[in-house]
């Protein structure tokens, strides 16, 4: 579907253009329509398109280590999504599906290269497209970060490891000290009263037995907490290690993007400024 050069005046990328500019630039892009969940590409797709939102809902998401699915942006009208991997000319590391029915311009890099050779100045809203996913990406990272530990190991702990937190948690509190302290006490003065009808004389053999008894079973139950203890150390550590390293590789990959759109608009002012002297020189003559 052919698209109207007036309607680039909405997109911020294309507002800097002249009627002339947005003229050309139409007759090359497309607009594209998308039916209600159609994806419009995938994680490994690589046509080379980025696309820019006109109409309707779009969500943007990538899988995680997790196998689980991860919302990485929803664009609004005039926001590009697929942008990074056209640029890069790489497969798309997101997956894209049209929510509602969605109406999108289809750009590729051979458009945008156009566009830097008539205004060069665009490159700084392409500069601002990139920091809006810079943006997106530190929220992810955010998002992944706020995972509680505790909420996923005590969503797998089974019956017999939460009973044995249990135990540990009463069996260090003040209170099973204290009552316990307190039946002791009870338990030796009923029995130096009864005298010698006592079923437990002195020395009270079986408090004694019963005492063993109780540490005996009492000494494992709290090992067991301890290792889960040790578990969730072990798996606070692994969810810092991911997420630095997961923040590492996305300001990598953005600043690469940065790198090669300012090494474009480079190449595009030195291929200007030779023409301009070229015409510059000819005038001369």
């Amino acid at each position: 579907m052919a698209c109207d050069a007036t309607e680039l005046r909405h997109v911020p990328l294309f507002a800097l253009l002249d009627d002339e500019e947005a003229a050309v630039l139409a007759s090359q892009v497309e607009m594209t329509k998308f039916i209600p969940n159609q994806r419009i590409y995938k994680i490994g797709d690589t046509d080379g398109h980025a696309y820019v939102m006109f109409s309707g809902k779009v969500r943007v998401t990538t899988v995680d280590e997790d196998h689980q699915e991860v919302v990485v942006d929803e664009p609004s009208h005039g926001e590009f999504f697929g942008f990074a991997s056209m640029l890069e000319q790489t497969a798309h590391q997101t997956n894209a599906t049209a929510l509602s029915e969605a109406v999108c311009l289809e750009v590729d890099r051979h458009d945008i290269f156009t566009l830097l050779q008539q205004k060069p100045h665009a490159g700084m809203d392409m500069l601002s497209v990139l920091g809006h996913q810079f943006h997106a990406a530190q929220q992810l990272v955010r998002g992944r970060a706020a995972r509680n530990p505790n909420e996923i190991i005590e969503a797998e702990a089974s019956f017999g490891e939460r009973v044995a937190d249990g135990v540990a948690s009463f069996g260090g509190s003040w209170t099973f000290i204290i009552a316990f302290l307190v039946m002791m006490i009870i338990y030796t003065i009923i029995q130096v009263a009864l005298g010698r009808s006592a079923w437990d004389p002195y020395p009270f053999i079986l408090l004694n037995l019963i005492l063993s008894m109780l540490a005996a079973i009492q000494a494992p139950v709290i090992m067991m907490s301890q290792n889960r203890q040790d578990t969730k150390d072990r798996l606070r550590g692994e969810l810092d290690f991911d997420v630095n390293r997961r923040a590492a590789a996305q300001i990598q990959s953005l600043a690469e993007k940065l790198t090669l759109v300012v090494d474009k608009l480079d190449d595009i002012d030195d291929a200007l400024r030779k023409s301009h002297g070229v015409a510059t020189s000819v005038s001369q003559k």
